[in-house]
């Protein structure tokens, strides 16, 4: 049997670090308002003139690295975001030709948080299905841009990055199960609204979020979400090593683990010092801890996220 296991992790964090008291400084928000609600004490800020494909490139050629890969070797690239560098090519295709890897698939998927767990569970689809043998699957976002700097209930909770992670054609378990789900009823709980009409922008082009209804979907979703995903595998809340979450909230992360189980030590928290880094937040929490040597050989990871759509999805694997 034909399975995808990860052969590399990477990732890329712009160098301008913005804190919470240089926020306190834009906007009405205190530095005791933000960790308390949120978690987070500072996050990442992409320069002028890098894009979304600059920072996944980065993190691409950090995956490949660790994978022992080369562009040359990848048949498939999948790119989730939703802050592209332009309405068309892909931020995919545009990867494609920065890594110098040409006629590859490659395409973007669009599902705001829960970007990277639809991109992934799309490459292990692939990898099954015989249709790539080694996939690079990238999360990578510039919030930023797309922000309302004047509004203190948004423009403190996100960041930039860019998290990669090479996936690779394996006799071995992997990924075991993966499961996505959506709920359109909920789109206008977390929406930037804005289009490009005749020229101009229709809408706002800002973030908007209604906050508490996003906690209350979040908390509920992600706990039931777990649980199906380890049925979908035969396997329990018992079986689990490490709950790599996306990385918005600490409380969501907190009652996340609580309903598996797990005590804060078996949960990778990036939030802190990345904010919500949206599709990127997965892949970034996932590569530094790899890096750091916290996951053994046959451990039992789950990865979920959820965002904007609603949308969530998650990944269960062994390392």
């Amino acid at each position: 049997m034909l399975y995808s296991r990860i052969s590399g992790t990477g990732s890329y964090l712009p160098v301008t670090v913005l804190t919470n008291a240089e926020l306190a400084a834009r906007v009405e928000t205190t530095d005791d308002w933000i960790v308390s609600r949120t978690g987070i004490r500072e996050r990442r800020i992409a320069a002028p003139d890098e894009l979304t494909s600059d920072l996944a490139l980065k993190a691409s050629q950090a995956a490949l690295d660790a994978a022992g890969l080369t562009p040359a070797d990848i048949d498939l690239i999948i790119v989730a975001t939703t802050t592209p560098d332009v309405v068309f090519p892909s931020t995919a295709c545009i990867l494609q030709k920065k890594l110098g890897a040409h006629g590859s698939a490659a395409f973007d998927v669009q599902a705001v948080c829960a970007g990277f767990a639809y991109a992934l569970s799309t490459a292990d689809h692939f990898i099954r299905g015989g249709g790539a043998k080694h996939a690079l699957v990238v999360g990578a976002e510039v919030f930023s841009r797309i922000l309302n700097w004047e509004d203190r209930t948004t423009c403190v909770l996100f960041g930039d990055g860019a998290g990669a992670v090479v996936l690779s054609a394996s006799e071995e378990p992997g990924i075991l199960a993966t499961k996505l789900k959506a709920d359109g009823r909920y789109c206008d709980i977390l929406t930037t609204a804005g289009s490009i009409a005749n020229g101009k922008i229709t809408g706002t082009p800002y973030l908007f979020m209604d906050g508490q209804a996003v906690f209350k979907f979040a908390v509920k979703a992600l706990a039931e979400l777990a649980e199906e995903t380890l049925r979908d595998a035969g396997l329990t809340k018992a079986d689990l090593n490490w709950l790599v979450p996306h990385q918005a909230n600490i409380r969501i992360i907190e009652s996340t683990a609580k309903h598996l189980g797990l005590s804060m030590d078996r949960v990778v928290v990036t939030v802190d010092r990345h904010g919500n880094t949206s599709a990127a937040s997965i892949p970034l929490a996932l590569d530094e801890a790899a890096r750091a040597g916290k996951f053994k050989k046959g451990e039992l990871l789950m990865l979920e996220g959820i965002g904007g759509g609603f949308a969530w999805g998650s990944a269960l694997l062994r390392w």
